[in-house]
C-alpha cells in the first residue's frame, strides 16, 4: 500500500506543481538547487503555504475507502457498510461512513 500512496502523491505532485516561487530553482548551468539549499531558501511562511498547496492538491488512497463507505452508508445502510468495509464495530464505520445529512433535509421538509 505505500508504494501506491507514493506512486499517487509523485503523480499529483508532477500533475499540479506548486507556484513557481515554491518550486525548487534552477541554477546557473541548469543544475537544480538540492534539497538542502530548496528547504532553506523557504521561509517559514513558503513551507506553511507550501503544505496547503499540497494539501489542496492530492489526494490519498484511504480517501476512496472513505467516499466508498459513505456510499454504500447512503444506498444500504450503516450495518452493510460495516460488513463491506470488514469493520467489528458500528463506531469504527461511523468514522469511514459519512452519515447522509441529505436526510436530514429531507425529514425537516417532511415535517417542517
Amino acid at each position: 500500500m505505500a508504494s501506491y500512496r507514493r506512486a499517487i502523491a509523485r503523480a499529483c505532485e508532477q500533475a499540479f506543481p506548486p507556484p513557481e516561487h515554491l518550486q525548487p530553482q534552477t541554477l546557473e548551468g541548469g543544475r537544480r538547487e538540492t534539497r538542502a539549499a530548496y528547504r532553506k531558501r523557504l521561509t517559514k511562511a513558503e513551507k506553511a503555504e507550501l503544505a496547503t498547496w499540497r494539501r489542496q492538491h492530492s489526494w490519498h488512497p484511504h480517501q476512496l475507502r472513505h467516499n466508498a463507505g459513505t456510499h454504500i452508508r447512503r444506498d444500504f445502510g450503516i450495518e452493510a457498510a460495516r460488513l463491506m468495509l470488514g469493520h467489528r464495530s458500528l463506531d469504527v464505520t461511523e468514522v469511514y461512513a459519512e452519515a447522509d445529512h441529505q436526510k436530514v433535509q429531507d425529514v425537516v421538509r417532511k415535517i417542517g
